[in-house]
């Protein structure tokens, strides 16, 4: 395949992807079949249905699919000086994933144990990150829902987005001073009698995933929020009315529920993870 070609299938693939998306959301409302179902442009107008398309669509264009289409194919090309991009010698190839899987463009004995285990220790703890998000966020996100008054959300509300106003990296280094060999939390278990020695948090990755955790906790919990707040507490009432334990009613009333929330929170959580875990340590 040549580089023209690529170019072309870079600019024709998102557009094609919006349109099977397209397709697949008029496919689901004729499946449904709701005769009370209000499309979204009954529900907001044409103007302002237009505009939301076009805003957000641009927007996921040109800042995701876009990138993240010219790092695939980047991915494609062989390593080349800047002066030989583009000519003769640019051409697609698959060494640069053979170097990945084997660590090298000519042998095939033996993997390239190296970048396989980083790879695959990215994905996994990115995955973990996304559940300890989900498992944190999920009770905390039904609270402000459906318990908490205003006054009690407002509070909570701040306590959630006002630490996120200090800079990263200074709540970089207050992790590393809680979780340090001399650090507070250590600190406080020596004084207490809990261990007899400190514990090293960040050679054991423990401060990493707290630290990743807390980075992107409300990606997930606003999501969760967002997603419950519309549920009818009738639902909830009517469910325990009839009995239902409440794993029940959480398992088979609100996280189906909640699914677009879920749906939204969990693969950013999980792509913004993999994507410092990737670009190293991030204290």
């Amino acid at each position: 395949m040549s580089s023209t070609a690529g170019r072309i299938a870079i600019v024709l693939l998102p557009l094609l992807v919006i349109a099977a998306f397209w397709a697949l959301s008029i496919m689901e409302r004729r499946v449904a079949g709701h005769p009370g179902e209000r499309g979204f442009f009954q529900r907001n107008g044409v103007a302002i249905s237009l505009y939301l398309l076009l805003a957000v669509g641009i927007w996921a264009l040109l800042l995701i699919v876009l990138p993240q289409l010219y790092m695939v194919d980047f991915s494609f090309h062989p390593k080349l000086p800047p002066a030989q991009r583009g000519g003769e010698k640019d051409v697609y190839t698959l060494q640069n994933y053979r170097y990945f899987i084997y660590g090298s463009t000519v042998r095939t004995d033996q993997y390239n144990t190296v970048h396989l285990k980083a790879f695959f220790l990215t994905i996994g703890a990115s995955i973990f990150i996304t559940a300890l998000n989900f498992a944190i966020c999920y009770p905390i996100a039904y609270y402000m829902a459906q318990v908490a008054g205003p006054a009690r959300l407002r509070i909570l509300l701040l306590l959630l987005i006002v630490p996120y106003w200090i800079n990263e990296i200074l709540r970089a280094f207050a992790l590393r001073v809680i979780f340090g060999v001399n650090g507070l939390l250590n600190t406080g278990l020596l004084a207490i009698g809990v261990v007899s020695e400190p514990i090293d948090f960040i050679g054991q990755d423990i401060a990493l995933y707290t630290g990743l955790s807390y980075a992107y906790l409300l990606i997930m919990v606003f999501p969760l929020f967002n997603a419950i707040e519309s549920l009818d507490k009738n639902q909830i009432e009517a469910a325990r009315d009839l009995g239902a334990p409440w794993w029940h009613i959480h398992l088979n009333v609100v996280m189906p529920f909640a699914k677009p929330g879920i749906a939204a929170g969990c693969p950013a959580s999980t792509s913004c993870s993999s994507s410092s875990i990737c670009s190293g340590p991030w204290w």
